[in-house]
């Protein structure tokens, strides 16, 4: 085999440089499918969040007939270390991501352990209480008749009150699915807030919230029709949000990331784009941020 000339290997790198380069600049503005996973392997999403080694608080689990969702609904209360059912705590409501449930907020992302970790770093205590949504409801009303939202209001939240909790001044976490209807329930519950005042919700947190600006975009069966889409968009509702402390944060290689960042725009929300993809492992890591932020709220 011939040697290669010094001239030909010089052009040769020259070229595979260039090629890398747009290659990477393919890679940057989206060109190449697969980018998050690409950037997962080369370390550019950052590091997963990893649970706090902190002891985790009681775990109050039960069952109720819903209504709303015409069906038995799962349900924990989570209390912080050192604080248990007797405690009268405010509460946020956490709705949980497509195909998740009740349990996937302890089971995917150690929620018990980071909420000690949060108020052992100072913030005001409070509880976390999570439900059944449904695995693909997108937690708003669905032609079928489930209601998600209509659970929440009408049948949780005076279920929390009943258990001590202080559901005076409440917020919302959710990521994925869970994130936008966190966003969506803030946004359609305005009248709620004028004429019910003693029970309201003042703050609301999205991680990696399921946003879509076309109907033709979005996830197969997450809305019943255009009509649906449209009846349940979050964009263009800014008045819905006025008096709640909103916080957005998104992975900037998840799909979502445009139109989350366009809707904290919007909202002048708190929050960002960060290294991240739309994982658990970067859920986990937002966890801390997100739990001081209505921590503090719900807190007054």
């Amino acid at each position: 085999m011939r040697s290669l000339s010094r001239r030909t290997l010089i052009r040769t790198g020259a070229a595979a440089a260039v090629t890398g380069v747009a290659g990477v600049v393919a890679l940057e503005t989206g060109v190449i499918p697969g980018r998050a996973r690409v950037h997962d392997a080369l370390g550019l999403t950052g590091p997963d969040g990893v649970v706090p080694d902190v002891p985790a608080g009681p775990v109050e689990s039960g069952t109720f007939e819903s209504f709303g969702r015409r069906t038995t609904v799962g349900y924990n209360v989570i209390y912080p270390h050192g604080y248990g059912p007797t405690a009268e705590l405010p509460v946020v409501l956490v709705l949980h991501g497509r195909g998740g449930d009740h349990t996937s907020a302890i089971n995917d992302l150690g929620i018990d352990r980071y909420l000690t970790a949060a108020v052992q770093s100072g913030t005001p205590p409070f509880a976390l209480a999570t439900v059944d949504g449904g695995t693909d409801t997108y937690w708003h009303r669905r032609a079928a008749g489930e209601d998600p939202g209509f659970m929440l209001d009408q049948e949780f939240l005076p279920l929390l009150a009943n258990r001590g909790l202080n559901t005076e001044r409440y917020g919302l976490l959710g990521w994925s699915m869970g994130g936008y209807g966190a966003l969506l329930w803030v946004a359609l519950h305005y009248w709620q807030r004028r004429v019910r005042p003693a029970t309201r919700a003042v703050a609301v947190g999205a991680l990696s919230p399921a946003l879509w600006r076309r109907f033709e975009d979005t996830t197969p069966g997450a809305f019943d029709d255009a009509g649906d889409f449209e009846n349940s968009q979050v964009f263009g509702r800014r008045s819905g949000f006025r008096d709640v402390a909103v916080r957005i944060d998104c992975g900037r290689d998840d799909p979502f990331a445009e139109a989350a960042d366009e809707l904290r725009a919007e909202l002048g929300a708190a929050g960002g784009l960060q290294l991240g993809a739309h994982t658990a492992g970067y859920w986990r890591r937002m966890l801390p941020d997100q739990l001081r932020f209505l921590g503090a709220k719900v807190a007054g």
